[in-house]
């Protein structure tokens, strides 16, 4: 009975700051890093006494960070309470587990509901993977004394163990010594644990999903109860209504995304203790979400790079407050500085959005054109262009650099003036030196910027000179591709797969 659903992780390329407010709008890639939730029953059978019991147990266990929870789960209310705990409680995953039950009682009738509190009785198991990707293990490997490249992250085992700090000396919770890549693990996270509950209990079945139902061009209701219910798990946990893209894009896989309305949420911000959690899950469920997402991905032949430089980790939310602080301060220069980056946001789009249209329009042309681009640098493109069809292409592509290279201008401009390191210097010069490669249409600071990392966007098969230039730079290139796709069903844990993919391994080796 066990089910497995993943959660895909992202990056925010364009629409930093920006997509926080409406109507502006973001376009974000959902990557190979995904999020993993096994959820199953935590007993074989019901106990006979179990009937009278107005509680139902619940163990929640992180395998990479050594964490294992026991909670009992009230069966009237509907709240988590922690009964014994290895380390410091998640707040995502507790939120999800309750609003997901929550959303089963809100939605099933009478006899629903009577197979829902036999299957509580019989407890929840639920184990939570992260893909290597989420986290930094740089640290690992350079004491490893092995090279910063893509092969040396290769080498390390899926889902590899987080390492701690001791305990200081007055007792406090542990931290994981590893860094998050900034990938959004959290949502990921949250997301996965929602799906696999609402399929376990009932509530959606997620056992087939066609790309055009991820974009709601048949019926995605059961994804849309999916998203309802973790973008509220997610706000309500980190304690903040944020933009969402990061949910969104763990549920519908990659997109151009337009903010929902905060006020959607306000049931569930403002519920008192003696509020029925059942009504709150109803109200948001209810409520209508006004968010816009459009499909999207990266033009073909185009691979998406991300690289880790090793300067220190920046903090979003105290960057998005000084972000704020000034738009309050200067509210005419931050418009105007707004504008020229949603212009230049939207013109990136657009190149996008033609290259994918002359790649289905003349494949064969394409393909020719871009594969001859990814051996030269940018200002060599042109030459390369000997009839209209290539040349329209090659315009395209010289259009989404320079796109890019506006937005980076007013992305410094807004740092500059909020005084924060949006593109830092050390940025500024590794992204400078990356464009400038052979083969390289885009580079940048994804998201809210700072010193987290960086991405390329490169042509054809130049993402590996580009892996081996950042190695020589001393920044480690990650194992992130965009992958469109959004949550999925898993067939078998996680670790299964890995197991046999290395005995197959080991095999055709000997």
């Amino acid at each position: 009975m066990a089910v497995v659903a993943s959660a895909p992780g992202k990056v925010l390329m364009t629409g930093g700051y920006l997509v926080l407010e409406r109507p502006n709008a973001g376009i974000v890639l959902s990557t190979n890093a995904r999020f993993y939730a096994i959820v199953k029953p935590l007993y074989e059978e019901i106990k006979p006494e179990s009937w009278a019991w107005a509680w139902a147990d619940v163990k929640l266990t992180s395998p990479q960070m050594a964490r294992e929870t026991m909670y009992k789960l009230s069966l009237k209310h509907l709240k988590l309470q922690a009964v014994s705990s290895s380390e410091s409680r998640n707040p995502f995953v507790e939120h999800a587990v309750e609003y997901a039950i929550a959303a089963a009682h809100a939605t099933f009738d009478k006899d629903k509901k009577d197979i829902l509190h036999k299957l509580l009785l019989r407890g929840l198991d639920i184990t939570i993977l992260g893909c290597n990707e989420f986290y930094s293990y740089r640290n690992q490997i350079e004491a490893r004394g092995l090279p910063l490249t893509p092969e040396s992250l290769a080498s390390l085992p899926p889902f590899t163990s987080i390492t701690f700090n001791a305990k200081d000396s007055i007792g406090e919770n542990r931290k994981p010594e590893v860094a998050k890549t900034g990938l959004g693990s959290s949502a990921a996270m949250t997301t996965a644990v929602v799906a696999a509950l609402l399929h376990y209990l009932g509530v959606v079945n997620l056992s087939s999903f066609t790309e055009d139902q991820y974009h709601g061009r048949k019926d995605a209701s059961n994804l849309d109860i999916v998203h309802v219910i973790a973008q509220t798990a997610h706000c309500i946990a980190q304690g903040k209504v944020g933009s969402g893209f990061d949910v969104s894009s763990a549920v519908y896989g990659s997109q151009r995304y337009v903010r929902f309305s905060p006020e959607v949420l306000s049931s569930a911000q403002n519920a008192g203790m003696a509020t029925p959690l059942t009504e709150v899950i109803d109200d948001v469920l209810k409520a209508k979400w006004d968010h816009e997402r459009t499909k999207f991905s990266l033009p073909p032949l185009m691979t998406l790079l991300l690289g880790e430089p090793g300067s220190g980790g920046s903090s979003t939310p105290s960057m998005v407050g000084a972000v704020k602080r000034w738009q309050k301060s200067d509210p005419q220069s931050s418009l105007e500085t707004w504008r020229k980056l949603s212009e230049g946001n939207s013109a990136l789009e657009m190149h996008l959005n033609t290259l994918c249209k002359l790649a289905e329009r003349n494949y064969n042309v394409y393909e020719c054109v871009i594969n001859a681009c990814s051996l030269l640098t940018a200002e060599k493109w042109p030459e390369r262009a000997n009839e209209p069809s290539q040349a329209e292409i090659v315009k395209e592509l010289l259009g989404a650099r320079e796109a890019m290279l506006g937005i980076r201008y007013y992305m410094r401009k807004m740092g500059e003036a909020a005084g924060i390191p949006i593109e830092p210097e050390s940025q500024t010069h590794l992204l400078d030196t990356t464009m400038s490669m052979e083969g390289v249409l885009l580079a940048g600071v994804p998201g809210a910027g700072g010193f987290d990392a960086v991405f390329a966007v490169t042509l054809g098969a130049s993402s590996k000179n580009v892996t081996k230039a950042w190695s020589s730079l001393n920044v480690l290139a990650m194992l992130v591709t965009e992958d469109p796709r959004g949550l999925s069903l898993e067939d078998n844990d996680p670790r299964a797969k890995e197991i046999t993919a290395a005995v197959s391994a080991i095999q055709l080796q000997s």
